[in-house]
């Protein structure tokens, strides 16, 4: 290369970056703003709640004003939550791929990365035209003569929104691309994957030839887009632009129409979590985030502790009784597992146990932050399923207990009977002291969170949106009481949220339109009437659930597994007679299971990710959660036997 080229390259490199870094600035700047929107959200939905109640001065407009703005904020906040890869994917073989054969990872990526571009700009022309529609014709949400709310700064915004996330998705595509010219340039072809990729284009090409041209019916080209659905996630394709790229494809080949797909991608995009209760969601999770910073889960740990410390397998219970109190007021297994990794590990190792046993209490205890009400998967099945999430609280109060109880159990057992597997735990471990006044002001905080949120749902005081705004702004109140917020503390947090809430709301606008391939497909009528025909059981049904269920977990996340299975398993617990609110706490617990089975197992990877490096293999970490994984399973059979144990509060 001549000095002439060099500097040409160096000029073109140095473009590139200066781009590269104002595309961020951009996609910075308005998850900013849409984090900040939903944390307004907190502060509106507090003050309507209060001057209702106490003035019956309610504010117009808050019920339409969080349902059109979460749709604007989840396009804000797209952008930037793929620049930070927090969308949800499978990268258990993506990950080896990209050590042992890089040109067909890199390959990969760039046509996964591709086809959402191509998918994003069809979006983007409709949310166009839709934004256009509403600025022309004055649409608005309320009433004349109460309140008027113009739709269509919301509607832009999400343009803009989407407009940024189509430039993140385009730097990812070229991204991609450079590492496979790099690949080929530099001649790293033996080894590198060449041939499979090969295959894959090959194979990708006469799969779509074959949904578009094939003489198929119906059902079967939605159970080729099912198939197809799982190929490209475990490929590591995006779970959400897995789900649009077949849901869009599949509808296209069973109308014919492209322009019919164009239509209900938008409408889900558009529509599908433009309601109040989705409000739910960023709410429950910036809760969550909050209490974690306010360590509030370390003071239910010291407690438990000091309570447990005379007990058979004294410490390894209080992680499991603070993880029940923790999950009382965060709702999240994944926060459950980072937050007691590191306050619970370091003194269970410090006892005698064994770092096996210690990592595996830790990470199978976490699921009870699922369960346990309030919790995020109730949540999500509540929207999907079309039920009271107030309801699933209710009825997984006895089951949380009642798990937490079973592994206190399986704990003591271990400590009695596997003394290899367990390690030599000290009799009884002399921990700190502590008052009965300080273990009441240690939980005082916890207590006045539980009693404020499932308190004000149970009474039937406020919604659960409305419980998670009163909760978060109770957690602000908590961590600022006791110090431990400041400005780079609640600037991260509410990042953070957007970044959550962005990913899991987008997955269930993606799920949306999947839902309805699968109706226009057919496949839940006639998997409905195939059992009926076969005369299976509900319990019989539910067991074959149970299996499948645990197996998708091996591979995928939870929030996933519920929008993958669910359009298909309701209509059929229905038509055999289940109660869905039992399905759902039955459901919570199998795909919580799939939290500590390998590969995938979320939970063990956030262990491990939440502790020293080299303190613990994954070998060591799913070995340790095996006896909880089975505990699980066997308190998973006794749900589906007595569903009583889930319907006895209601």
């Amino acid at each position: 290369m001549s000095q002439a080229d060099e500097s040409q390259a160096a000029k073109n490199g140095t473009f590139v970056r200066v781009l590269d870094g104002l595309i961020g600035r951009v996609s910075f700047s308005l998850t900013a703003i849409g984090s900040a929107t939903i944390a307004s959200f907190m502060l509106v939905v507090f003050a309507d709640v209060f001057l209702r109640k106490f003035f019956s001065l309610p504010i117009f407009g808050v019920a339409e004003f969080v349902a059109y703005a979460i749709v604007a904020c989840i396009f804000l906040q797209f952008g930037a939550t793929i620049r930070n890869g927090k969308l949800i994917s499978a990268d258990f073989i993506m990950s080896g791929l990209e050590a042992r054969r890089p040109v067909f990872a890199a390959g990969l990526k760039f046509v996964f990365y591709s086809a959402a571009l191509i998918l994003f700009g069809r979006l983007f022309a409709w949310l166009a035209a839709d934004a256009l529609k509403a600025w022309n014709e004055g649409e608005y949400a309320g009433a004349i003569g109460a309140f008027q709310m113009p739709l269509w700064p919301f509607k832009f915004a999400t343009v803009i929104g989407a407009l940024v996330a189509i430039t993140e998705i385009a730097r990812m595509v070229a991204i991609n691309a450079r590492d496979l010219f790099v690949g080929f340039r530099d001649h790293k072809i033996k080894g590198s994957g060449l041939i499979g990729l090969i295959v894959f284009t090959v194979l990708v090409t006469a799969f779509i030839l074959v949904m578009a041209y094939g003489d198929l019916s119906r059902v079967q080209l939605g159970f080729l887009a099912f198939a197809g659905l799982f190929a490209l996630v475990a490929m590591g394709m995006p779970v959400a632009f897995a789900l649009i790229a077949m849901s869009f494809v599949a509808i296209w080949a069973i109308r014919n129409n492209i322009s019919i797909s164009d239509n209900a991608l938008g409408i889900a995009a558009s529509g599908t979590v433009r309601s109040f209760e989705f409000g739910v969601v960023p709410l429950f999770v910036l809760m969550g985030l909050v209490l974690d910073r306010a360590d509030v889960g370390r003071d239910a740990f010291r407690v438990a502790v000091v309570l447990l410390r005379r007990v058979r397998g004294g410490l390894a219970n209080a992680t499991v009784a603070a993880n029940a109190v923790f999950a009382a007021i965060t709702g999240s297994s994944i926060a459950s597992a980072a937050v007691f990794s590191r306050i619970a590990v370091p003194p269970m190792v410090e006892a005698g146990y064994s770092k096996r046993f210690a990592v595996g209490v830790v990470a199978g205890s976490s699921v009870l932050g699922m369960l346990i009400p309030p919790s995020l998967l109730l949540i999500i099945y509540g929207l999907v399923a079309e039920v009271s999430v107030g309801a699933l609280f209710i009825a997984a109060i006895v089951p949380g207990i009642l798990l937490a109880v079973f592994f206190g159990l399986l704990n003591a057992g271990l400590v009695t009977f596997a003394k290899k597997f367990v390690g030599n735990p000290t009799p009884s471990f002399d921990g700190e002291e502590m008052s009965y006044r300080e273990m009441a002001i240690n939980l005082a905080p916890i207590g006045f969170l539980i009693f404020l949120v499932m308190g004000g749902i149970y009474g039937g005081f406020f919604s659960p949106t409305e419980a998670g705004a009163i909760g978060a702004l109770g957690a602000f109140l908590i961590g600022a009481v006791r110090r431990k917020l400041n400005w780079e503390t609640i600037k991260s947090v509410v990042l953070e949220t957007g970044y959550i809430t962005s990913s899991i709301l987008f997955l269930i606008i993606a799920a949306s339109l999947y839902s309805r391939m699968l109706a226009l497909s057919s496949i839940p009528s006639v998997m409905t009437e195939l059992i009926g025909s076969q005369a299976l059981s509900l319990v019989g049904f539910c067991f074959a659930y149970l299996i499948l269920v645990v197996l998708l977990g091996m591979i995928l996340d939870s929030v996933s597994i519920l929008l993958i299975v669910l359009p298909i398993a309701l209509p059929i617990v229905s038509a055999l007679g289940g109660d869905l609110i039992w399905f759902g706490i039955f459901t919570v617990v199998s795909v919580e299971i799939g939290l500590l089975t390998p590969p995938f197992g979320l939970s063990v990877f956030v262990v491990k990710g939440s502790l020293p490096d080299n303190f613990a293999t994954l070998g060591d970490i799913f070995t340790g959660v095996a006896p909880y994984a089975i505990t699980m399973l066997i308190f998973t059979s006794l749900l589906i036997l007595m569903p009583a144990i889930a319907l006895v509060l209601l």
